[in-house]
């Protein structure tokens, strides 16, 4: 059963949306893979120290987007196949690389000096 003890929230996001994130990453992780059970929203809103309403938007966010499924008789559990897969790889990739480049353009560097940084520090 997935845990929420590594999740350290931030003041950057929503903490629903950085909730529904964390399964995400356990999942491109290999972490958290179908059939996975999740923690009732009590034992997150325990977990995480939130609000147990904040922690049932969460839920509802990840079964919207259709990688997890509640059932009265399992629960909530993570379903998975090679689509969602790849649909959240690509989602969080395309948010890593643009918060990445926002940054880069913050501090005023160039598109030639963030690709030879990026050259050098990936060997």
């Amino acid at each position: 059963m997935l845990n929420f003890y590594g999740l350290k929230l931030t003041t950057k996001q929503p903490v629903y949306v950085q909730i529904a994130s964390y399964v995400k990453l356990q999942i491109l992780r290999g972490s958290a893979v179908s059939g996975d059970r999740l923690p009732s929203r009590r034992e997150v809103a325990a977990q995480l120290q939130v609000n147990p309403n904040t922690v049932q938007k969460a839920f509802k966010l990840m079964e919207d987007e259709g990688y997890v499924r509640t059932s009265s008789t399992l629960g909530s559990v993570i379903e998975v196949d090679e689509a969602m897969l790849s649909r959240i790889r690509t989602e969080m990739t395309q948010e890593l690389v643009s918060e990445f480049v926002a940054s880069a353009r913050e501090l005023g560097l160039s598109f030639k000096q963030v690709i030879d940084l990026i050259s050098k520090l990936w060997e």
